[in-house]
């Protein structure tokens, strides 16, 4: 009896695993808390177990969850429409306190990316505004506005449909924004904010640079992760708008450091 009981508790440890790693694999990260509370299963537990798939090579460990392979890849840079799926509820509310930002008749630098295309939707509430973007989709969901919007020119790139290059950056390097929405792959609260392509990093930058208000807009999924290019250290922006799922050292970090963190 001891045996077969031996047993059937290996095969719901091995059933355990396998669900996590699915979920890794599917949602490109896990928080241990997350999974704690959704399998009724100890912190210990789930920490153990995230412990022995990195060991056998299947995910990356992160402070306070897990990675999958590729999303852990200081190089992984997924598409747009892969992009919009994920953290959905949370990139609107986001977007919709960054909107409340705004006010009516003000220059608004808007970067590539799904939480900053769900800011250009919220936009359309204004009456007049100046919209500069490197954002080819979000030029075209600002048409039929009375906005004036204006493409900084550049190179696409297929993944974000973002401009990029020294055309970009010699328009950027002209203007001057009221605010600036920045829309980051990664945010290390110690190292900055990355994006995983060095001529996206760098036109990013010409952005900030820019504006008088900078604003990174970010679910909390992108904290603690690290992606190829530094865009700018913490103490370059302003303002965070990000989820309340937010690691607590990291809001501790932030605000002490005199950026004003908006919680959604």
């Amino acid at each position: 009896m001891e045996q077969n009981g031996t047993h059937r508790a290996d095969m719901l440890i091995d059933e355990r695993r396998q669900h996590l790693l699915a979920k890794v694999q599917k949602e490109g990260r896990v928080l241990v808390s997350e999974l704690s509370d959704a399998l009724g299963i100890s912190r210990i537990t789930i920490r153990k177990d995230l412990d022995y798939l990195e060991s056998k090579g299947l995910v990356q460990r992160s402070h306070g969850g897990a990675l999958s392979l590729q999303q852990g890849s200081a190089l992984f840079d997924p598409s747009l429409q892969v992009k919009e799926q994920k953290q959905l509820k949370e990139k609107l509310r986001i977007a919709q306190a960054a909107a409340n930002l705004v006010e009516e008749g003000q220059c608004v630098l808007v970067d590539s990316g799904t939480t900053a295309t769900a800011i250009a939707r919220e936009l359309r509430r204004f009456a007049h505004l100046t919209v500069v973007t490197n954002a080819v989709n979000i030029a075209t969901e600002l048409t039929g506005t009375e906005f004036e919007v204006i493409l900084t020119g550049g190179t696409m790139r297929k993944n974000s449909f973002s401009l990029v290059g020294p055309l970009a950056e010699d328009v950027l390097n002209e203007l001057h924004a009221d605010i600036f929405f920045l829309g980051v792959d990664g945010f290390d609260v110690k190292v900055g904010l990355t994006t995983p392509n060095f001529l996206e990093a760098r036109v990013n930058r010409a952005m900030v640079h820019a504006a008088k208000r900078v604003v990174a807009v970010c679910d909390s999924t992108k904290f603690q992760n690290r992606s190829l290019a530094l865009i700018v250290p913490p103490n370059e922006i302003h303002t965070v708008i990000t989820d309340d799922k937010i690691d607590k050292d990291d809001l501790e970090k932030l605000t002490t450091a005199g950026i004003e963190v908006i919680l959604v």
